[in-house]
């Protein structure tokens, strides 16, 4: 089992910055892969990013390549998604999630089979 628990979102103007965190518990944090996803009112989840085991490697949503950074620290169990250039449309709950199974689960969120239960992040105009 893992426990994911999301935290550091908030309401933030257009423009502004977010840091959210992801604080795993239960089985080796270290050896699984990590993502991000978000959800707006009334559209899907959809993939945020994310990054294999050890960081070497990381992948982004067009939407949000250059502005959001995905890293981890593997000795306080967290893995953080920094935000930055924040807009309106970021607006969502944003999830953290791992894959257990799979070395590189990309952006399907089928294949990521443990989740936290969100963070809502509200960007103003």
């Amino acid at each position: 089992q893992v426990q994911l628990v999301e935290s550091g979102g908030g309401l933030v103007q257009a423009g502004g910055s977010l840091r959210l965190s992801c604080a795993a518990s239960g089985r080796t944090f270290s050896s699984y892969a990590m993502g991000w996803f978000r959800q707006a009112p009334g559209k899907e989840r959809e993939f945020v990013a994310t990054i294999t085991w050890n960081g070497g490697t990381t992948y982004y949503a067009d939407s949000v390549k250059g502005r959001f950074t995905i890293s981890r620290d593997n000795t306080k169990n967290t893995v953080y998604l920094h935000m930055n250039s924040l807009k309106p449309e970021d607006t969502a709950v944003y999830y953290c999630a791992t894959s257990t199974y799979l070395a590189i689960p990309g952006t399907n969120p089928i294949n990521y089979n443990y989740w936290g239960r969100g963070t809502q992040v509200t960007v103003s105009s």
